[in-house]
């Protein structure tokens, strides 16, 4: 098998990087970009530890990350499995990245930067929704943001509602745990029980 070892080999298959590649790039969050964040509803947070590299998803109502000013992002920490990878991770290390998609565009936002967690009263009261404060705000120090191109959503037909998988066609989270405890954990009861505890835990 041949394997790509240096800097050098790659950039002699692949070439100089153009134009629109480098001149998007900026330190900031500029007025085009927020644009695209506060209307994005979905996000993938990738954060990296002592044990590797984690991905996670956060989703919320459109522009659930706040943009505080062009240098700031926030990013409330709502309900979920409290795994805490993410969190973690910042703690141990605050390099982190969010990529954005907003349902029908063909463009994702890439934003790359250091985080902190907030526990501050007043900051976690103003993320409320229904009441409820996240236990958490992740505030990032942006370094660098770019859109990236469509080909990736294009060529996967991402929002084409033709395209869109039969859920009966795949693996429940109940059968997934069912297997990997023997039983144990999981099963039918768990994927009948989803929807009521969703909507007790949402926020």
């Amino acid at each position: 098998m041949s394997v790509i070892e240096t800097v050098e080999q790659l950039e002699a298959i692949y070439g100089a990087t153009n134009d629109a590649s480098t001149v998007k790039v900026a330190d900031h969050v500029t007025p085009l970009y927020r644009v695209f964040i506060e209307k994005a509803p979905f996000a993938a947070l990738a954060t990296i530890g002592p044990e590797g590299i984690d991905c996670s998803p956060r989703g919320d109502l459109p522009g659930f990350v706040r943009i505080h000013d062009p240098k700031t992002l926030m990013l409330p920490d709502r309900r979920g499995n409290n795994r805490v990878d993410s969190l973690r991770n910042i703690l141990r290390d605050p390099r982190m990245s969010l990529m954005f998609l907003v349902p029908g565009s063909g463009n994702a936002v890439r934003a790359n930067g250091r985080a902190h967690l907030s526990i501050d009263p007043g900051l976690l009261a103003s993320f409320k929704v229904e009441g409820k404060a996240p236990r958490s705000v992740m505030v990032m120090n942006v370094d660098e943001i770019y859109f990236q191109c469509a080909r990736a959503i294009v060529r996967s037909d991402l929002w084409n509602p033709d395209k869109r998988i039969d859920p009966k066609t795949l693996p429940t989270p109940g059968e997934i745990l069912a297997e990997m405890s023997q039983n144990k954990v999981g099963g039918e009861e768990y994927d009948r029980g989803w929807a009521a505890r969703a909507a007790a835990t949402m926020w």
